[in-house]
């Protein structure tokens, strides 16, 4: 019996081929416990039934609404790598846009086909037709189902729709799965990234002792602008570790390999600050035997923290200004201009906005290096920070001293939480290593710390009768430092103590005080 052939292809009938390959699919859809292990070979088995020379799934990832290609034949994972869309992108972003189907009988010739996975165009010289049908899931877009065959004319695009649409539907439960699985590995992603950034704005440097909330607060500004390289102006009060912030921030910033120049402007003399931060040419003046780097010329393409700037006069901030603007300056005695790419780091104790009205800041010089302005709270602004900076002092002066301290006692840590610290975590470290070298049992106690620090209840020096006899002895000595300063003129002392005269003759009565013994 002669074998029909069919007359859309030659070969055997195209139409049982379809019902074939239908169902084949079914049947191993039906068999497989789990569903989506059995795409590859789905796909495998369209482009053997239907002649096609690649096939892949591409899932629409909701929340995001980009397109990826899930699963592929015919593809290499380079290729399915590069298969990514945005909604309406492309042939594949339009059919999951809209819906509808798209078949491009020549692809070579359509605007429309991106290839974005690279294919070729063409094969053994003829050209390629691509059909997309999109997969749908409860009335909604889940993805899309596509595949490149050699381009035959006898093949209607209808038939290329049906076909592909039926294949479409019947493996919706796989896509369905693919694309929980896609959506949720996103999810999980997001997650991932939100807890490194609680990680990072709870994580401190390495050089910084503290964890109360303000000290939180600057080591977030430090993780937002170390990046950066705009100037910063560190500010807070004497002693409470400017300097440690500004290597901070070097230390993570995209110049840490480079120089980080340390200058302390206030130790530096006026007639020296000059050739220090900008170096000096042979025989600029006497004793100037040989040429010399600046500070800024030895930390190009670094940093350079200038400490203490407030301190600096007004001719050399002129010349810090030029720098700032045009990245450039002369030496000491020299015409060469010197470029210079260096980040300036500056600190200070100092109210600048007081110095500027007194004139002995420049107002544009403190806009320039105010871009990102630093607070450093004071030691009594953060006192919870006291007890692990006591245990690192600690730590260091057992190393430093080869000594082996054990602990602080409870009464001698009140002592320190109570102090008024107005020499900051500096004066906490002279006050630790001091309590070190003075005990004698490897435990810090309440006597080991300076006078300055016992209290009434650690001297056993309590006050005697009670909070209105400490008053009153303190108001009867004012007024008579008033009566002295003013020699016995009871109008001028009232004024002092801003009070009226009559209040200060009924105290003077209270106290019984002979005001005629303070004139003279």
């Amino acid at each position: 019996m002669e074998v029909r052939r069919c007359v859309k292809t030659h070969n055997e009938c195209y139409g049982y081929k379809e019902l074939t390959l239908l169902f084949d699919i079914s049947t191993q859809l039906m068999r497989s416990r789990e569903i989506t292990e059995e795409l590859p070979l789905i796909l495998k088995k369209m482009c053997e039934y239907l002649h096609g020379e690649s096939a892949f799934l591409n899932v629409l990832e909701r929340e995001s609404s980009k397109i990826y290609i899930e699963v592929a034949h015919g593809l290499s994972p380079a290729q399915t790598s590069r298969g990514k869309y945005d909604l309406g992108e492309g042939i594949i972003g339009r059919v999951v846009e809209t819906a509808h189907p798209v078949v491009v009988q020549e692809i070579s010739k359509s605007r429309l086909f991106l290839n974005k996975t690279k294919q070729d165009l063409t094969v053994d010289g003829k050209e390629l037709t691509f059909i997309c049908v999109p997969i749908m899931q409860d009335s909604k877009v889940a993805g899309a189902l596509s595949m490149t065959r050699k381009f035959n004319p006898r093949i209607t695009i209808e038939e290329d729709k049906r076909l592909l649409s039926i294949i479409g539907s019947l493996i919706t439960q796989a896509v369905r799965v693919r694309q929980d699985r896609l959506e949720e590995i996103e999810r999980l992603k997001k997650e991932n990234q939100v807890l490194h950034e609680r990680v990072g704005s709870d994580s401190k440097p390495s050089n910084m002792i503290g964890n109360s909330s303000k000290m939180q607060d600057v080591y977030s500004l430090i993780d937002m602008v170390s990046p950066t390289n705009s100037s910063v102006l560190i500010r807070g009060e004497s002693g409470c570790g400017k300097e440690l912030v500004a290597d901070a921030i070097h230390r993570v910033s995209q110049r840490k390999e480079k120089p980080f120049i340390k200058v302390n402007c206030s130790a530096l003399p006026d007639s020296l600050i000059e050739s220090e931060l900008f170096g000096h040419e042979k025989g600029a003046f006497t004793g100037a035997e040989k040429q010399r780097k600046g500070r800024f010329e030895m930390a190009d393409g670094g940093t350079i923290f200038l400490d203490e700037i407030g301190d600096i006069p007004l001719t050399t901030q002129v010349k810090i200004l030029r720098i700032l603007q045009e990245k450039e300056f002369e030496r000491l005695g020299g015409t060469e201009t010197i470029k210079v790419n260096v980040r300036i780091i500056c600190a200070t104790n100092k109210n600048l906005e007081q110095a500027i009205l007194e004139g002995t800041f420049r107002e544009d010089l403190f806009y320039r290096i105010n871009v990102f302005p630093l607070f450093l709270p004071s030691l009594r602004d953060r006192r919870n920070d006291i007890p692990p900076l006591v245990d690192h002092f600690i730590s260091k002066f057992n190393k430093v001293n080869k000594t082996s301290i054990k602990r602080i006692t409870t009464s001698a840590i009140n002592m320190l939480m109570v102090y008024s610290w107005p020499g900051n975590v500096r004066e906490l470290e002279n006050v630790i290593e001091r309590a070190c070298i003075l005990t004698t049992d490897n435990v810090i106690h309440s006597y080991n710390l300076p006078p300055t620090l016992q209290t009434a209840a650690s001297s056993d020096t309590h006050s005697k009768g009670g909070l209105s006899y400490v008053v009153e002895k303190i108001e009867k000595q004012l007024i008579i430092d008033a009566l002295i300063a003013t020699k016995g003129n009871i109008a001028k002392a009232a004024t002092e103590l801003l009070i009226t005269e009559r209040m200060l003759g009924s105290r003077i009565q209270k106290y019984k005080l002979d005001v005629w013994r303070y004139k003279v």
